[in-house]
């Protein structure tokens, strides 16, 4: 959308230094390398394209050791505790119990069962071996503190038995063992590592704050784990990895969160397997470094999703006017304007309340986000995936409804593979440079489609979305190498303050009926040297690829305003058929680049008819075409060939011209 550009257009090389700065820490393709059985190390490789985008290597990695996958234990020689009603016992060594508290001093493997109203288990012990706890059918209330509290130990491990069904639920106020850190402040609270495991059920009512913490490192090996929280559903401060199980979380801060910002090797949130369910009233998935999707099957809802963004995905101001001087949000009333684009990502707090400025997003990481494999659905209120340097998608199946952005980097954006879906959004792909190298993609946004903005929203720096200045590079580009690309927009269609290259692949794009807007949008240069393309829209801005490309367009612009729907067919005069494209909207302006589109070659326009072939997103595969009227002939004459005259429209709120068919040539 141009008018978002116009503001936001200036120099900022502070910007460009850390962009440049920030592309040297993030990943496109990574790789895999599995040290042992219960030793897995995970390396992030990058390698840029064409050296546009400079993305060396990102290593995460993430040990699972013994304890962490053994499930088993032994009755015999495990210490019992058995709650009843108001009262505890125990059978065996390493605890001290005390009215309502049962505290356990020694490492080793407890068994819990049964069920208390108001108690809590301690783990205190200075031992260099794991506390293992079998929750082997245990519901536990506390209603003044933790029910499980792990305030020192080498390591904890909660089991959870086949068949076993747990609970934990704390109330809604406490006394803090720790009053000057406020801790505990979760259902599950330790300070050491911690990692849950078995095939059993865990569910957990936290009334208070969080449902599960580790001020140190989380691990879900298994188990059937059910979070309802009042604060975040898990946080591991150095990281969580999941590796398998079933998650389902709903949280009213964040799902699923890492926060450890002192270490640039920590905070991230590792993702290997399982389904994972979550609603969150803030960020779905939060990391203060990355995020990595190994594969699993994920669907999250955040903010209460897309129509509770505050710019609506599926709604558009009426457009039109005389061409791009106008701006729909003047710049001089952006920044008072809370209505225009989302509520902004105010960073990682833990402790926020309800107010406009909180982050709403499904997926956001401080520095990459990487997808390998898996299903993807998010439905959010503010961006859907959301990085402040690079997001990667390697393969897959992502599926985004966004309030905001669909997906959105502050640097770069890989899609090299997989299947990504941006079903609704107010702004599709977003980024200073995005790179498809292959893939299926499709976009349907009520404005811009794909947007090389260059620079950064708010969502690092605080207030409205949007209002931050942009920065336009020479370098920042939107590349295309291959995959599919489809693109409906109601803004722009294909949007660079910077160039736009295209190699190989299909693009089509069904743009804008405003003609303040363009199916095709850029600054710099459109070099198209490979690759099929097609772009139907209005003819107020309309761009063609330009003469630094190797490949011939054709850019043809109708008397009025064609009705959607309308088929148009261009065939050789030999009788070899070029397209059959079918628009989804209104439109007055097709631009088509094909390496099929010979100079010197004579060709027919047709509109109206029929055909035969299979039709994908409005373009016809195989087939005949019948039934048409002749519009024109041309002949390829350079690298761009323009047929009739490219308009603007008069004032108002949609294109000039009315819904009519241009005049006709009999066949």
């Amino acid at each position: 959308m141009h008018n978002k550009k116009l503001k936001y257009k200036f120099t900022s090389a502070i910007l460009t230094i850390f962009l440049s700065i920030s592309l040297l820490t993030a990943c496109t393709l990574q790789t895999t390398n599995i040290a042992s059985s219960n030793n897995t190390a995970i390396t992030t490789s990058s390698k840029a394209k064409s050296g546009s985008t400079p993305t060396p290597q990102t290593d995460i990695s993430v040990k699972y050791d013994s304890t962490d996958v053994d499930t088993g234990w032994d009755s015999e020689s495990s210490t019992k505790i058995t709650f009843s009603s108001d009262t505890i016992n125990g059978q065996g060594e390493g605890i001290v119990i005390s009215k309502n508290i049962v505290t356990i001093t020694s490492a080793g493997t407890y068994i819990i069962s049964g069920t208390i109203n108001n108690g809590r288990i301690i783990v205190d012990t200075k031992d260099d071996q794991p506390v293992r706890l079998v929750l082997n059918g245990a519901d536990i209330t506390s209603t003044e503190s933790a029910p499980i509290c792990i305030t020192s130990a080498k390591k904890a491990v909660l089991i959870l038995p086949e068949g076993t069904k747990n609970n934990i639920t704390d109330g809604k106020n406490y006394v803090f063992d720790n009053k000057e850190a406020d801790e505990p402040d979760s259902a599950i609270f330790s300070k050491s590592d911690l990692t849950i495991n078995g095939t059993g059920s865990l569910t957990i009512n936290a009334n208070y704050k969080n449902a599960i913490t580790s001020k140190d490192e989380l691990k879900i090996m298994s188990g059937n784990i059910t979070l309802n929280s009042t604060g975040d559903g898990m946080k591991g401060r150095d990281f969580v990895a999941i590796k398998d199980g079933i998650v389902n979380i709903n949280a009213k801060e964040d799902g699923i969160k890492s926060n450890n910002d002192e270490d640039a090797k920590k905070g991230f949130v590792l993702i290997e397997g399982g389904s994972i369910n979550i609603i969150a009233l803030e960020d779905g998935i939060q990391a203060e470094t990355d995020i990595l999707i190994k594969t699993a099957a994920i669907n999250i809802t955040s903010g209460g999703g897309y129509t509770n963004g505050e710019t609506k995905a599926d709604e558009q101001p009426g457009m039109g006017g005389p061409g791009r001087g106008f701006d729909f949000v003047p710049s001089d009333t952006a920044e008072a304007d809370s209505t225009t684009r989302a509520p902004a990502d105010t960073g990682v707090s833990g402790d926020s309340t309800a107010t406009e400025s909180e982050s709403k997003k499904g997926l956001k990481a401080a520095d990459s986000i990487t997808i390998e494999s898996g299903t993807l659905e998010i439905d959010s209120a503010d961006d859907s995936i959301h990085s402040n340097n690079i997001i990667c998608i390697n393969g897959g199946t992502v599926s985004v409804s966004s309030g905001d952005d669909g997906i959105h980097a502050d640097a770069a954006i890989y899609i090299n593979n997989g299947d990504t879906n941006v079903l609704k959004a107010y702004e599709g792909i977003e980024s200073a440079n995005i790179i498809i190298n292959n893939g299926n993609i499709t976009v349907s946004s009520s404005d811009d489609g794909i947007n090389v903005s260059g620079g950064a929203d708010s969502s690092s720096t605080g207030g409205r979305a949007g209002q931050n200045s942009f920065n336009t590079s020479g370098s920042d580009s939107l590349q295309i190498n291959g995959g599919y690309v489809y693109v409906d927009s109601q803004g722009d269609g294909l949007d660079a303050n910077g160039s736009i290259y295209i190699t190989n692949g299909t693009v089509v794009v069904n743009g804008p009926t405003g003609n303040n807007n363009g199916a095709l949008d850029y600054d710099g240069a459109f070099k198209m040297t490979g690759g099929f393309l097609i772009a139907a829209g209005s003819s107020g801005m309309a761009q063609a690829p330009d003469t630094s490309s190797t490949q011939n367009s054709a850019m043809i612009s109708f008397d009025q305003v064609m009705p959607a729907g309308t088929i148009i067919n261009i065939t050789s005069g030999d009788g070899k058929e070029l397209l059959t494209f079918k628009p989804a909207k209104g439109f007055q302006t097709i631009v088509v680049n094909s390496p099929e589109l010979k100079k010197g070659t004579t060709y027919d326009i047709y509109y109206g008819g029929s055909s035969s072939g299979s039709e994908k997103n409005g373009l016809s595969e195989g087939g005949t075409f019948s039934g048409g009227t002749k519009y024109e002939s041309f002949t390829v004459t350079g690298l761009l060939t323009t047929i009739g005259t490219v308009g603007r429209s008069g004032p108002g709120g949609g294109p000039g011209g009315g819904q009519g068919f241009p005049g006709r040539r009999n066949n």
